[in-house]
């Protein structure tokens, strides 16, 4: 993977009804690409983030419409973010893989040749419907010069 950029990844999430916890902040180096209609961030995760071994890749759809988060290693998991759409993801915790439903309240991203900004929210229910939590990320990416 080549590490020519800057990643910025900074996520907050709210449960039951209370305010946003404070923020979880990730700076790391990644790599950066466009590939057909999709950007895509690619980063290793470290022990910092509880999953030491894995490489996480964000493909941002060009026109906001979708985000994939993709981590591949010893716990993969994959939630699917689209709007009007609600998909029920895979992810594992470490403890165990569990299911659960995804549905986006927004997606923007303001991503071009040079990296840029993308922010998206989303709900994450336990698979029958249960409001586990409502998240948010954001993400810049900025060239290493």
């Amino acid at each position: 993977m080549n590490e020519e950029y800057l990643i910025k990844i900074r996520g907050s999430m709210e449960q039951d009804g209370q305010a946003p916890a404070d923020p979880i902040e990730l700076m790391t180096r990644g790599s950066f690409v466009r590939k057909g209609s999709s950007y895509y961030i690619t980063y290793k995760e470290t022990e910092a983030t509880g999953y030491a071994g894995c490489t996480t890749t964000l493909k941002i759809a060009e026109d906001g419409s979708r985000v994939a988060m993709l981590r591949f290693g010893p716990a993969p998991s994959q939630l699917i973010i689209e709007k009007g759409t609600r998909h029920l993801c895979h992810y594992e915790t470490g403890y165990g893989s569990i299911t659960l439903g995804v549905a986006a309240d927004e997606i923007v991203q303001e991503l071009g040749p040079e990296g840029g900004h993308a922010r998206f929210s989303y709900v994450l229910d336990s698979g029958n419907e249960e409001l586990i939590s409502r998240n948010l990320v954001q993400v810049t990416v900025t060239p290493v010069r």
